[in-house]
């Protein structure tokens, strides 16, 4: 069964963006979120209005993405889990990502500084930044991390769902954490000024990763464990030691968020509040593991989605509570202005237009700046 970037996105999870255009219960733009910077710490791109193998986005489909008022996005480059060729598979998906970005010029721009991120605002494009969700196609290899770097990519996780050299990842049941080998692959990516994320991990792995790291990192997905006792979620303790170390932790709008796997907006606010209070508010943001365009629910887009989620069960990638019809994303935030009703609904509880700044992009910002230089 192949799956290509439009149908694979934010480390696997097919969202395959895209609705009817500019959805319902759309409010009036807010001045602040308009001049902001708003990014989507891991997301996807995708363009679900023009042919499978057409590159250049389509005028639907980029009018769709400007009105999310999304700046960046953090995109995943694959392999995830332990593929037969991981190495071959990362360099196949690395050059469609050339290809998309030599398609759309005047449209998109490949992130590798925080100066990248200002010209995106400033030039009215969409920043991407591209990120890996494994070091399954590193292995011991280390100096591949280099050649990863000069291929674009900016921000490496871990771990997934699995173990793999480095360490476990949150569905292993022994929870052994980090190995040695794993210890040396955190150094190579900090001397590389790489961006480190412990989303995946198990809870060893976090615990012992964030312990051994000497510079600021990140949790770019994850949901609150003290809320939600699931293995994709993320304890008090391991939170607030990322922003101790300068970090941020990001918040995904995903079905982990709630024990019967349907979540609501308030399930996302009460995670995002909770963990605020856990790490403060210089070290959350969002990371919704969807697309930046809504999900296409009609028939054939949830054939897809079912054909990918038995998939994953079959590769044994599939975290407790994935199953057909349960999909990647909280129904009520499901529009192209998600960004800015989920912004507008904190505004209600009383977020500060400068904590909203901070939570909607400014702390991975920060942090995306700290990482990344010298």
């Amino acid at each position: 069964m192949k799956f290509d970037r439009r149908t694979m996105i934010a480390g696997g999870l097919a969202t395959l963006a895209g609705a009817p255009a500019f959805a319902q219960r759309r409010p009036a733009p807010s001045s602040w979120f308009d001049r902001a910077i708003i990014i989507d710490a891991l997301g996807g791109t995708g363009d679900p209005y023009a042919p499978n193998d057409w590159m250049r986005m389509s005028d639907r489909a980029w009018a769709e993405t400007v009105a999310t008022g999304v700046t960046v996005v953090r995109d995943t480059v694959l392999p995830v889990g332990n593929t037969a060729d991981n190495w071959g598979d990362f360099k196949s998906n690395i050059d469609s990502r050339r290809q998309l970005f030599a398609a759309n010029p005047d449209r998109l721009i490949l992130i590798r500084s925080s100066a990248d991120i200002l010209r995106a605002k400033r030039e009215k494009k969409f920043g991407v930044v591209l990120g890996t969700q494994d070091t399954s196609m590193v292995g011991p290899v280390l100096d591949r991390l280099a050649e990863m770097k000069k291929d674009g990519v900016m921000t490496v996780q871990l771990t997934y769902n699995l173990r793999n050299l480095s360490g476990d990842g949150s569905l292993e049941p022994a929870n052994s954490g980090l190995s040695n080998l794993g210890r040396k692959t955190i150094e190579r990516i900090e001397a590389e000024k790489l961006l480190l994320d412990l989303s995946h991990g198990g809870a060893r792995t976090i615990e012992e990763a964030i312990a051994f790291a000497k510079r600021p990192l990140v949790i770019s997905h994850t949901g609150s464990r003290a809320l939600m006792d699931h293995p994709r979620n993320t304890s008090d303790a391991s939170m607030k030691a990322v922003a101790d170390k300068g970090g941020v932790v990001g918040v995904y709008f995903m079905p982990y968020l709630r024990a019967d796997m349907h979540p609501a907006a308030a399930d996302v606010i009460a995670h995002v509040e909770h963990v605020a209070k856990v790490v403060g508010e210089d070290h959350v943001g969002i990371g919704t593991d969807n697309g930046v365009l809504p999900t296409n629910m009609d028939a054939a887009s949830k054939k897809r989605m079912d054909d990918w989620q038995r998939e994953r069960i079959r590769l044994g990638i599939a975290a407790p509570g994935e199953a057909v019809g349960v999909y990647p994303m909280v129904a009520d935030y499901d529009s192209v202005d998600r960004y800015r009703r989920f912004a507008a609904d904190l505004q209600k509880r009383g977020w500060s237009q400068a904590r909203l700044e901070k939570l909607m992009g400014g702390n991975f910002l920060r942090v995306y700046r700290d990482a990344w230089v010298a």
